[in-house]
């Protein structure tokens, strides 16, 4: 029985003598057969009102259905035929069909109130994998963005990266917390292979990587690993990373990647100040009553994790030198400190501070190697000042021709012409 109802009804019982059930439905803002159903079970609170039984064919079925979809998300197509075929159902696919697609709506919607959290409670992790984009040049490039939510308050927080490495899966975890300005309890992440040990794990029984969960130790959160073939555990951040294909509308539409940088960060921006339509706020309002729940952290200990302690001198030739080859880098760092990391398939990553400023293949078999826009940049500062880019083309091929040993990387191809 509705209790608002009810407790009217017995409320004004001597006035509902003298009214009918229309007025009743009326002043209740409810149906006539509302009002009339709750005075039959107000007045025979031992009536128990009787609802036809209905029997279907699938009804032996429904322990196999649910325990295939949830445990192993199997299709509708796939559990019909097993169960045609090894069960004896003589229904049709249509009726499984059905089932299975109401039993994903109930189990969504207890997802979605099980994850509806208190502030600063949890976030959510993924990546936006290998997005690739075009600049004005007809350069193309192959990027990963970092995605993390807040999940009381929708707080966003998104990184353009090269790799998905576990250092740099730390780095991008410390920005955020840098950038939020505190840590959730917890965090929830997919089975991706820098948070769980996949040797280890199995269905019912997950095993985090050794090293991030020192991590986590440290920074001061929980792990959480959603389920495998549940997504939807972490809908707030997949819904993010859906949002990340407007990226796509800056094909031909960037210059290099520091531009491209700089679009993901404004787009960032304005994420945090446009209205989620599940909570009817925008994510920087209501993030003001969710970052003073957050747990304080110690930035110092997170660094070790994604920063090498040694550090690399750019020369006066605006250059580092790594392991024996020498790299170029813009004439801006000449005289500070850079670190590289070391990617997958041979790449390193060259940053000032946690500022990424470029990449090279060290499998480039060359004693010096420069970026084209690198080498054009010391010739104009150190020699050449006045020459103009078609000038400093020519004097670039003539020093390939003379000089051994030296690649130089032209914008979009792997090696200058």
């Amino acid at each position: 029985m509705r209790k608002d109802i009810e407790s009217e009804l017995i409320k004004y019982r001597e006035e509902v003598k003298l009214l009918n059930k229309s007025e009743l439905a009326r002043r209740m803002n409810c149906s006539r057969q509302t009002i009339n159903s709750q005075l039959k079970k107000l007045n025979n609170p031992n009536h128990i009102s009787k609802k036809r039984a209905y029997s279907s064919k699938i009804d032996d079925f429904k322990d196999i259905i649910q325990t295939k979809v949830e445990k192993y998300a199997c299709s509708a197509m796939s559990i019909y035929l097993l169960l045609k075929d090894k069960y004896g159902y003589d229904g049709s696919y249509s009726t499984v069909a059905r089932y299975v697609s109401n039993f994903k709506s109930e189990q969504n919607v207890k997802v979605t109130i099980r994850f509806e959290t208190v502030p600063g409670y949890q976030a959510q992790v993924d990546w936006k994998e290998r997005l690739c984009l075009v600049d004005n040049s007809n350069a193309s490039y192959t990027i990963n963005i970092f995605l993390i939510t807040l999940g009381y308050s929708r707080m966003k927080f998104v990184k353009l990266t090269f790799d998905r490495t576990q250092s740099t899966l730390f780095e991008c975890l410390t920005s955020a917390f840098d950038f939020f300005g505190g840590i959730p309890n917890e965090i929830l992440f997919d089975n991706m292979r820098t948070v769980v040990d996949h040797a280890k794990s199995n269905f019912s029984n997950v095993v985090i990587n050794e090293k991030f969960a020192q991590f986590a130790k440290d920074a001061g959160f929980k792990i959480r690993a959603c389920r495998p073939f549940r997504p939807e555990t972490k809908g707030k951040v997949e819904v993010l990373a859906k949002i990340m294909n407007r990226l796509k509308a800056y094909n031909n539409e960037f210059s290099n990647q520091y531009d491209l940088m700089n679009i993901v960060d404004e787009m960032n921006y304005s994420l945090n100040r446009e209205i989620v339509q599940g909570i009817n706020q925008t994510p920087i309002s209501r993030f003001q009553k969710e970052k003073n729940t957050l747990n304080p952290f110690d930035i110092n200990l997170l660094k070790p994790y994604f920063i090498r302690q040694k550090e690399y001198k750019v020369s006066k030739e605006s250059m580092i030198t790594f392991k024996g080859k020498k790299y170029s880098v813009p004439t801006e760092y000449i005289g500070k400190y850079l670190t590289v990391t070391e990617g997958d398939s041979g790449t390193i990553y060259i940053y000032y501070t946690t500022n990424f400023i470029c990449s090279y293949d060290t499998l480039v078999n060359c004693t010096f190697n420069y970026k084209e826009e690198h080498y054009k940049e010391i010739l104009k500062k150190s020699a050449f000042p006045s020459k103009t880019d078609n000038e400093l083309d020519l004097i670039i091929k003539r020093n390939l021709k003379k000089l051994d040993n030296i690649w130089i990387e032209k914008k979009g191809e792997n090696k200058y012409d």
